[in-house]
């Protein structure tokens, strides 16, 4: 069964929350537990997207997808480059018998 991974949005909203308890006066480490994540991913978490807000999100997302097009616009063109590379090799090369025009002899 695969593991259900978090949504940034969520991950900021769990992130925020951990904060508020903390401020609340709750011990970091049961803040922690309270959002149901161990510590080291609660500090992975916290490394990425700590500090992040709403508009942030959105933009990280749009840069995401921004890239995720390029990188495939970048690789259709490569497969093109060497499909016409292979084409334009395959004209240039030596004539065959059959291909050179008949003379009449005299």
């Amino acid at each position: 069964m695969a593991i259900k991974r978090p949504k940034p949005k969520e991950t900021v909203v769990k992130l925020r929350q951990v904060e508020v308890l903390m401020g609340q006066g709750m011990p970091w480490i049961d803040a922690i537990r309270q959002i149901s994540v161990t510590e080291q991913t609660y500090y992975r978490l916290k490394k990425k997207y700590g500090g992040m807000g709403k508009e942030q999100l959105k933009e990280l997302k749009r840069l995401q997808k921004e890239n995720e097009r390029l990188r495939c616009a970048v690789s259709d063109l490569t497969l093109d480059k060497l499909i016409l590379k292979e084409a334009a090799s395959g004209t240039s090369g030596p004539r065959s018998e059959t291909s050179e025009p008949l003379t009449q002899a005299a």
